[in-house]
């Protein structure tokens, strides 16, 4: 997840992308594989953000436990090409993708017809973070540092935000684009701090004995608790093909809650999948981030209104965009089991 970050810049200039499908986007086999009563199972494809991680979990849950199968699905998870996985979706060679509330914005107002259908995580948990010992306990402290940040058409406007939130002047921040430079390897060459998940960066580093602070973004202004990530598809799935979106995204469901209630098992599923995973990040990072999933929601995957429209007419102000989006029309709670 601290490339999650990164891979942003690909996800926010979607208009512009590629819409080839990646080579890993291919088909299982030739054997139609049977559910538990004999039928055929459809197969679909869910393109990640990046590689595994424990936002994903719930994702790799659903085919272990058998949630997929069971709502007569084979679902191959594919790990992102060269080609964007939300302007595959928006394309429709993929039917479902994982993206983030502030990329589909951008993409909707370039005319993308992309979806919404669950939050992965009911709150943002990224925010800027710093080695402890820069002691930077608030935006407001930023002044006279520097930012390690790669471009992306929101940063500066966030950073802004934060920092003229708690009072500071943000035009003494010195920003610096420090490309694919990961957290730890920028912060020992003159970079204060960055913007991170904590959930994945932060417990990394408290692992590697270099504690962080953080200010989490959320906290400075309601419209900066965005949808991050989201589980995303497209409006002709969505009017054309409902059965297919409501049992994918039942399926999901199922499997977040269970993540939910089961980080020890739930980490061990996705170190099968993706064994080449640091065990000791993956476990720290999904006992932390499991009871985030559904947090203060009456259900997992739930969306607000008010958190769409807040951030879309915030990057409207902010001119990141210069199309006002429709915020209500950016995402559905209709294929989210009841409560």
């Amino acid at each position: 997840m601290h490339n999650a970050i990164t891979r942003r810049r690909a996800l926010a200039t979607l208009a512009a992308a590629s819409v080839a499908l990646a080579t890993a986007a291919c088909g299982n086999g030739d054997e139609p594989a049977t559910g538990a009563r004999g039928e055929a199972l459809t197969k679909v494809q869910i393109a990640l953000d990046w590689t595994p991680n424990t936002n994903h979990t719930g994702l790799y849950v659903a085919q272990e436990k058998g949630f997929f199968a069971a709502h007569g699905l084979e679902v191959e998870i594919v790990q992102p090409g060269d080609a964007d996985p939300a302007a595959l979706v928006a394309a429709d060679k993929i039917p479902f993708a994982i993206s983030a509330q502030e990329a589909l914005t951008t993409a909707r107002a370039e005319g993308a017809p992309l979806v919404s259908i669950a939050a992965v995580i009911q709150h943002n948990t990224s925010g800027f973070a710093s080695p402890k010992d820069r002691n930077l306990t608030r935006p407001a402290q930023y002044a006279g540092k520097t930012y390690g940040g790669w471009g992306g058409p929101i940063e500066d406007p966030l950073l802004k935000a934060v920092v003229q939130a708690d009072g500071g002047d943000p035009s003494t921040v010195k920003s610096v684009n420090v490309g694919d430079a990961d957290f730890f390897a920028a912060t020992k060459k003159g970079i204060d701090f960055e913007w991170i998940f904590y959930g994945w960066t932060g417990i990394e580093a408290e692992l590697r004995g270099e504690p962080v602070n953080i200010q989490y973004v959320k906290d400075y202004d309601p419209a900066l608790d965005f949808y991050t990530p989201i589980l995303i598809t497209n409006e002709k799935r969505v009017s054309g093909d409902a059965d297919l979106v409501k049992n994918f995204t039942a399926a999901v469901s199922e499997g977040y809650t269970y993540a939910a209630k089961n980080a020890g098992e739930s980490a061990d599923i996705l170190l099968e999948a993706a064994p080449d995973l640091d065990a000791d990040l993956v476990k720290k990072s999904q006992e932390w981030l499991s009871p985030r999933y559904q947090d203060d929601a009456a259900r997992w995957g739930e969306q607000k209104s008010e958190i769409w429209t807040g951030f879309s007419d915030w990057l409207y102000q902010q001119k990141v965009l210069t199309t006002q989006v429709d915020g209500t029309k950016a995402f559905t709670n209709e294929f989210l089991p009841s409560a």
